[in-house]
């Protein structure tokens, strides 16, 4: 058993027979009653975040798990596989645990896949991530006074998105994963 003071961010708690990752956490001591940690943390089952307060003197589980960097290569109607590079072990992970973020996955792209022993769990995308644009309209003289304009933009695996107008078809664009927002044009 360990202590709520041991927590840190990136933590797995069973909590309710659930496995929970802690994304981010506080230790509060008010000035009356005992010290707490006040915690988010995200059900690696349903990807669902909520906020849980922890008493010092509880006692958790902690659950060992592991980081395994694996490709992405395809989806079929139920489920989105990824590949280890190194030994080529395949793993399949439901869309419904995957969730929305699929909609950032590209073939190729290397995401961190959180596995419990042999079982999948989860799967973290890296912070920003770099698309080419395949379509977009062109700019239009004039667009531009009144300041920040943007345009809509499809990536190249099918991503719809948002661009400034300076954005052309064949630009690389990076992409913000926690947002979905245009970052910055990345220059070749």
């Amino acid at each position: 058993m360990a202590s709520p003071n041991d927590i840190r961010k990136g933590t797995v708690i069973k909590l309710n027979g659930e496995l929970w990752s802690v994304v981010s956490f506080q230790r509060v001591s008010p000035g009356k009653g005992s010290s707490f940690v006040r915690t988010r943390i995200k059900s690696l089952a349903s990807g669902k975040v909520v906020e849980n307060n922890f008493k010092s003197a509880e006692n958790l589980t902690f659950e060992e798990v592991g980081f395994k960097k694996m490709q992405y290569i395809f989806r079929d109607d139920n489920t989105i596989t990824f590949m280890d590079g190194q030994n080529f072990e395949q793993v399949a992970l439901g869309k419904d645990i995957v969730g929305e973020e699929a909609r950032f996955l590209k073939e190729g792209l290397e995401v961190t896949i959180v596995m419990h022993g042999e079982q999948a769990l989860a799967m973290e995308l890296p912070l920003k991530i770099t698309y080419k644009i395949t379509q977009t309209d062109p700019a239009i003289k004039g667009d531009t006074a009144s300041g920040n304009v943007l345009k809509d933009a499809t990536a190249e695996n099918g991503l719809l998105l948002r661009v400034p107008i300076f954005i052309k078809e064949g630009d690389e664009v990076m992409i913000s994963t926690e947002s979905g927002d245009y970052v910055e044009r990345v220059s070749r």
